[in-house]
């Protein structure tokens, strides 16, 4: 295992088809909009989501691959688990904190990616993990279909006898008939060398991002699919030219401009590599 010595921006695409990509329960679980533009939006929160539900699936009880934010987790008992190992317990007073931190970051695979706030029961300090993801943000405006449904079963003899014997019950359900979303992402090798992350995790997250939606499939989110992860990797720690100068080589337009996009290929994704400056190279993963 080695750990990361180069900086690295990425462009993630994925779209939906006939689904809801991402609810805001602040508005009935409607798909999440930018009111002002009527842009789609994914939070990041989601997409690390769909990421540590991948990893916790492809890698199982394997140790070190431990996945600290999961459903039904209770967060100070994790922690305290940290203290009761003999690294902590052995560790002058003074040391204590950054030695639950370190164990934390070898247990836990999203807190040596994402970070974590762990200063909530006994201290284990927080961790700023060296992944960084923006909100996904859709190409274009997005168009939010509502559709009634028909529940043929209730819940209680009480709603039964209600509805005297009638149990049809009706519902609402929001789609989006097509929306592609571009979300970017930074990763740091300073920060990676101070949570242990390495290539192989850095391989893990690419994983992730190409076969996260096929172990997350539901009917309220339609098909979702990996469309491109375009990777650019600088040469030093520090990099070789501003993150958003590299995506903006990146163009991304609508083919046919008079029709409503409903499907990837009516896309064009260009790159200007005439443009990349030295010290980058670039590599389409999808």
């Amino acid at each position: 295992m080695h750990t990361l010595e180069n900086r690295i921006d990425f462009l993630y695409l994925f779209d939906v088809i006939d689904g809801n990509p991402n609810g805001d329960p602040d508005a009935g679980n409607l798909p999440r909009i930018d009111a002002e533009t009527g842009m789609g939006l994914v939070t990041d929160v989601c997409l690390k989501r769909k990421v540590r539900n991948y990893v916790e699936i492809a890698k199982g009880l394997e140790p070190g691959f431990d996945i600290f934010i999961r459903e039904k987790a209770v967060l100070n008992t994790l922690i305290d688990s940290a203290y009761d190992t003999k690294e902590v317990k052995d560790a002058p007073a003074k040391a204590k904190v950054a030695s639950a931190r370190d164990i934390m970051c070898q247990r836990y695979f999203d807190v040596r990616t994402f970070g974590a706030v762990m200063s909530t029961g006994k201290n284990a300090g927080q961790v700023r993990g060296p992944i960084q993801l923006t909100f996904a943000r859709s190409i274009d405006p997005i168009f939010t279909a509502e559709h009634s449904i028909t529940r043929m079963a209730v819940a209680t003899e009480k709603e039964a006898e209600k509805q005297g014997g009638d149990n049809r019950t009706m519902g609402r359900k929001a789609t989006v008939p097509y929306g592609l979303y571009l979300t970017h992402g930074f990763i740091s090798p300073n920060l990676a060398n101070q949570t242990g992350f390495n290539d192989n995790d850095l391989t893990l997250f690419f994983d992730a991002l190409k076969g996260m939606f096929d172990i997350d499939r539901s009917a309220a989110r339609g098909l979702m699919s990996p469309r491109k992860l375009i990777v650019f990797r600088h040469d030093s720690k520090l990099g070789n030219a501003p993150a958003h100068q590299l995506f903006d080589l990146v163009k991304i337009s609508k083919i046919d401009e008079t029709k409503p996009a409903r499907s990837f290929s009516d896309y064009q994704i260009t790159i200007d590599r005439d443009k990349l400056p030295e010290g980058v190279t670039i590599e389409e993963i999808i």
